[in-house]
């Protein structure tokens, strides 16, 4: 059984070095002196000064590569208030408890033959799933170390190329530019994610690594009203950490703020993105949000802390429970 410091410890002890990270990244034409945790930057497709070190090295935070699963009723270390992320494809539920996904950030899975991605990033809360899968080519993700605007950059092991999780696309390395499909991932609370999935199947603790996964490193982060690594843009409508689901269709962004939802009576918003119909339907009770088109078909959409969804989509619409339109 493998063993590290937490995460959160780490980047902690680190924070002091974020300013000579930022000098080292702007060093210009020197391709060694771009290269961070081992990868090659000098291509990047955002400027490199952006991409900061966030405390552990290449894969000291260790993703999981051989998930295991149980079936819900014997998840029995789960209480129903603690979050999860679920995702139903080709006929199976499955849940990724956040407890877990703090501590490894991706879990390389495969649903009906296909490779899937499931990935959380603390820093931004945002929970994002992939079909890990470009002109065929089945990709495993690892976690770089580095971050951007506050958010995890994925590496695929095949070409070590840098991705961008919330943006969903590679921006550096031989895939630079590359986008991946993202999925209909659900990020609730497990007693809402059980009742409604009863047969499904549920991410195990025992994950070949030595984590205390009763303990939450982020506990503290997530009462903190600001973050812990500067980001690029900022918005000041909202705090922070107010939660938002954030919906992209084609170039045509629009954040639904949690506190806007409360105010619609139902929890249910009909509206139009990107020239189509949607239906984002809010559980007061359970604090989550999803979207589904107007045939009913989930529309892959990501829940996040208010900073992080506006520092990728700066020119995102806001929805608006007073007027029921954007602002």
């Amino acid at each position: 059984m493998e063993t590290r410091s937490t995460p959160f410890a780490a980047m902690m002890r680190l924070a002091p070095a974020f300013a000579a990270s930022v000098a080292l990244s702007g060093i210009g034409k020197n391709a060694a002196a771009q290269q961070f945790n081992g990868f090659e930057i000098s291509n990047a497709e955002i400027p490199s000064a952006q991409i900061l070190r966030g405390g552990p090295p290449r894969d000291g935070i260790p993703a999981i590569d051989r998930p295991r699963f149980v079936p819900n009723r014997d998840a029995t270390e789960l209480d129903g208030d603690d979050r999860v992320l679920g995702l139903v494809l080709y006929g199976e539920a499955r849940a990724y408890p956040v407890a877990i996904m703090n501590w490894h950030e991706i879990v390389n899975d495969e649903f009906g033959g296909h490779a899937v991605a499931v990935t959380y990033c603390p820093l931004c809360g945002s929970g994002v799933a992939y079909r890990a899968e470009v002109a065929g080519r089945r990709l495993r993700f690892g976690v770089s170390g580095l971050l951007y605007n506050s958010d995890v950059l994925l590496y695929d092991r095949q070409t070590e190329s840098l991705w961008s999780q919330i943006a969903s696309r590679a921006i550096s390395g031989p895939m630079r530019g590359t986008e991946l499909a993202m999925l209909a991932l659900e990020h609730t609370r497990w007693s809402d994610w059980r009742a409604r999935h009863p047969r499904g199947r549920v991410l195990s603790r025992d994950t070949g690594f030595a984590r205390d996964y009763s303990r939450d490193p982020y506990r503290s982060y997530r009462t903190q009203p600001g973050t812990m690594f500067p980001v690029h843009g900022s918005d000041a409508r909202h705090s922070a950490k107010t939660w938002v689901f954030g919906l992209r269709i084609g170039d045509d962004a629009r954040a639904y703020p949690f506190p806007e939802l409360d105010r619609v009576p139902g929890g249910q918003v009909d509206d139009i993105v990107g020239g189509r119909q949607v239906r984002i339907l809010f559980d007061r009770a359970h604090r989550s949000a999803r979207a589904i088109d107007a045939e009913g078909v989930p529309l892959a959409g990501i829940s996040a802390y208010w900073f992080a969804w506006m520092a990728f989509h700066p020119g995102s619409t806001v929805f608006d429970a007073g007027t029921h339109g954007s602002r």
